[in-house]
């Protein structure tokens, strides 16, 4: 009897956008320099007699060729994934492949809350003058709309909700879609979720974000695995990933930056926001038992390392028990900040792209480890050529993720 063998996928085009960076050379460039634009968000509707930090997009720099027409009626979470799909489609020469053989997945759910609100805010004692096209912005799917007009897209579109974890939910869910044979490419989207001062308020009063301890510091509110941590501070980001077999992709003139050697996705049975020491070291194992990898095989580690207080303590534990406390391990979200439906989709092209820089970026304000056992990469980015790695992304619902990446 013959086994079954997978077909090689590979990852041939990359879009992002952040507040650190607009593009891959900005983003990357600012991730090695430690590079951060932390303070109080002054975005409307981010705050009503409220102070709260993060991580705002100075402005956009919108492509000549993103219709106009469609720019004028999107949300901000609409603008940013136009622009960000526009450079992950160029890249990945997607107009000569057939529009019926392309996908999208957007990861995320209710992510343009805090338009929502202005609207309501604006119209509430006006109803009649609402504008129409809020019939289409109040869904999630006018994403997939605005995406699919702009760029022709025919094959499937849909988007998936997995919390925090929703930009590698939607990466796993992309891999599906090609494996079946339903498209041939297929782009994950990491949407931009655009807070209200309702959820940010929300999220605060539950304690998963800071920061009251650095209410006047904000340079120092965000810090993963740091003893001086108090809650992850948001940061606007939206990430794209175009993946596809390796046989489709030599048909056109493009240079693959990684292989998608494993990936999991595991539920703890468990509404609450609770992590789960179980459910992490069970998705870290069977992502490595796909990617035919044993723990010394992995070099690096890009961890969800948000800077709660329950979460990093558990993962650490996990990492460690699943023997892996030997990889370079950073944390992104300590220059990003966390963009919750994105921030799978930005940490694995944060993988990627250190891979290709053969540099590792710095983990901001990690002055003292809760564990000193891990390779740390502290306050200097450092050299190091990444084989395989291991990215994960926790979500609230008790969703865990787990994606490897081997270099080409």
């Amino acid at each position: 009897m013959t086994s079954f063998k997978q077909p090689e996928l590979i990852i041939t085009g990359l879009g992002v956008t952040s507040a650190i960076g607009q593009g891959k050379m900005e983003f990357i460039s600012a991730l090695l320099e430690g590079h951060h634009v932390f303070d109080v968000m002054k975005r409307p509707g981010r705050q009503k007699g409220t102070a709260f930090l993060g991580a705002e997009i100075p402005s956009l720099f919108l492509p000549e060729q993103l219709s106009k027409r469609l720019l004028r009626t999107a949300s901000l979470s609409g603008q940013v994934a136009l622009l960000t799909l526009q450079e992950a489609w160029n890249e990945a020469n997607l107009d000569n492949v057939d529009p019926r053989r392309i996908g999208l997945v957007v990861g995320g759910s209710n992510f343009q809350q805090r338009e929502l609100l202005q609207t309501y805010e604006s119209y509430r004692d006006q109803l009649d003058f609402i504008r129409p096209t809020y019939s289409l912005a109040f869904m999630d799917s006018d994403i997939c709309g605005l995406c699919t007009e702009q760029f022709g897209i025919g094959g499937l579109a849909y988007t998936i909700g997995g919390a925090s974890a929703s930009g590698q939910v939607a990466i796993i869910q992309a891999i599906q879609e090609v494996l079946s044979g339903r498209v041939d490419v297929c782009i994950a989207m990491g949407a931009l979720m655009d807070l209200s001062y309702m959820e940010l308020q929300a999220l605060q009063s539950l304690g998963a974000m800071g920061s009251i301890r650095y209410a006047n510091d904000p340079a120092s509110a965000c810090r993963p695995f740091d003893v001086g941590r108090d809650g992850f501070i948001y940061g606007e980001s939206c990430g794209v990933i175009v993946i596809e077999k390796a046989e489709t992709a030599l048909t056109r003139q493009v240079n693959p930056y990684a292989i998608l050697s494993g990936w999991s996705l595991v539920m703890d049975g468990n509404r609450n926001p609770d992590p789960s020491y179980e459910g992490e070291v069970c998705v870290i194992q069977e992502a490595l038992k796909q990617a035919k990898m044993s723990p010394s095989d992995i070099d690096y580690i890009n961890p969800h390392g948000t800077g709660s207080g329950i979460g990093d303590e558990i993962e650490l534990r996990a990492l460690y028990d699943c023997q892996l406390p030997h990889a370079y391990l950073n944390a992104t979200k300590s220059i990003t900040g966390h963009g919750l439906s994105s921030a799978g989709a930005v940490e694995i092209i944060t993988t990627i792209l250190q891979m290709r820089e053969s540099r590792l970026h710095p983990t901001r304000n990690l002055e003292e480890p809760i564990h000193s056992s891990f390779n740390w990469v502290r306050n200097q980015s450092v050299p190091h050529v990444i084989n395989n790695a291991i990215n994960l992304s926790i979500g609230f619902g008790g969703i865990n993720t787990a994606i490897c990446l081997q270099r080409i």
